[in-house]
């Protein structure tokens, strides 16, 4: 190769001048023909395995890459279709709960009302019984005063003092007869 160069600076020397670009020049042309297959030769044999086996590497590295992306891809999706999935069984959940309590507590108001209720008439039914049972005794203490009233006057009447038993069962007896009648 150095001789190929030794003999293309003579060739340039012994031509005198400036040679025009557009000249053709055939020694040039050969000699540059030559070193390129011999290169081309050269890097057929030496470089383009490496190169080609590099951009093989690269381009497996890729595709494997892309797979995992791919079923990592995959995964999310299952992951975020499983955890709306959850979502909506918690929030299906939480309706539930919220629907049981409502209706607890609307169980519990009715029953508290029921309750209440009971009480209520309860102490009325109390009251009712108390406020008869007063209206008895004090029944039978009017009654009682208006005998012993109605003895102290058939008595001034009479002049005389009657036995007080005696009259008394005559005198309840009157009034029990005016009573049922």
């Amino acid at each position: 190769m150095l001789a190929a160069l030794r003999l293309l600076q003579e060739h340039a020397a012994a031509e005198e001048g400036f040679a025009s670009p557009f000249e053709v020049n055939f020694g040039l042309f050969f000699w540059t023909w030559v070193v390129f297959a011999i290169l081309l030769v050269a890097l057929w044999k030496l470089a383009w395995p490496g190169i080609l086996k590099a951009t093989q590497d690269r381009e497996a590295k890729i595709k494997a890459q892309l797979g995992e992306a791919e079923k990592l891809n995959a995964d999310a999706k299952a992951a975020l279709a499983e955890g709306q999935k959850l979502q909506a069984d918690a929030r299906a959940q939480a309706q539930a709960l919220l629907a049981e309590a409502k209706a607890a507590v609307e169980k519990e108001r009715a029953g508290a009302v029921d309750k209440i209720r009971h009480e209520q008439e309860a102490v009325v039914e109390r009251a009712r019984r108390d406020i008869a049972a007063e209206r008895d005794k004090a029944i039978s203490e009017l009654r009682r005063e208006a005998v012993d009233l109605a003895l102290s006057a058939a008595a001034k009447v009479i002049g005389q003092r009657l036995d007080s038993e005696a009259d008394k069962k005559i005198v309840l007896d009157y009034l029990a007869k005016v009573e049922t009648h």
